[in-house]
């Protein structure tokens, strides 16, 4: 299985191992730092734990670490060119399966500036992203990322996260992955089962997110499990929890 949304500097060791144990064998390591960007340094640093000390943690617990590097909403900050060029040099030098996670937290301007660069960039490079939609004002903020979206990149090359039922509309027709994300306080798995009953199994990617919020790093094979369980097709089932994304990050 992949779990293909985590932020693994956020959890200990032992989460590696429990996930190892019930069969997740490889994540996507998105970046998020959750504190104040104060100068460029800060979140160039936290890029290079995730490179090189996150990957080195999970392989040792027997989880592939595959990483995603942006600006978040949440990291959002004037001077930050030095870490635009610092996600140029991880792509050029290969070291990403992705630009992320970026989008839009507020609508703010500086958000859309700094969301509509690093598109820019995934665009030009041809490098896939992965896109935050936030818990609050969720349907509208779709509705600005997707007008963003659909000026600056093309859609093939987009994983939408964070989705469920009340927004699913928006995004399921955009040519988008669209990412369902199991978390205590975003969406159970029953709740990520029926939209893949109703929808189908092609668009979808589970993950945990799981980060310094509650989360259950588990949550991919304990959805997987209940899909086992109430008789869903082995083939639909490892779509969902492995070969969509691993085809869409090309891992």
């Amino acid at each position: 299985m992949i779990d293909s949304h985590f932020h693994g500097d956020s959890r200990t060791v032992e989460d590696y191992e429990k996930m190892s144990i019930g069969g997740i064998s490889e994540a996507i390591n998105c970046s998020y730092y959750p504190y104040e960007i104060i100068k460029p340094s800060i979140l160039i640093t936290h890029f290079k734990r995730i490179l090189y000390f996150e990957k080195e943690r999970a392989e040792k617990e027997g989880i592939k670490l595959n990483v995603a590097l942006g600006i978040h909403p949440a990291n959002v900050f004037p001077k930050y060119k030095p870490v635009i060029e610092e996600i140029k040099k991880s792509i050029n030098e290969q070291e990403i399966v992705a630009i992320g996670e970026l989008g839009l937290e507020t609508m703010s301007c500086e958000e859309i500036d700094i969301f509509t660069k690093q598109l820019l960039i995934a665009d030009e490079t041809k490098t896939k992203v992965i896109v935050h939609t936030p818990r609050q004002n969720k349907l509208n903020v779709i509705k600005k990322t997707k007008e963003i979206l659909s000026e600056n990149i093309d859609p093939k090359l987009v994983a939408i996260d964070h989705i469920n039922n009340a927004v699913l509309d928006e995004v399921i027709d955009e040519g988008y992955k669209v990412g369902l994300t199991v978390q205590p306080e975003k969406m159970t798995s029953d709740e990520a089962i029926i939209i893949l009953s109703n929808n189908g199994f092609d668009k979808f990617m589970l993950n945990s997110d799981s980060s310094y919020s509650k989360s259950d790093v588990l949550s991919v094979p304990k959805t997987v499990r209940l899909l086992s369980i109430e008789g869903y097709r082995k083939k639909d089932i490892e779509k969902v929890s492995k070969l969509n994304a691993k085809n869409f990050f090309n891992l």
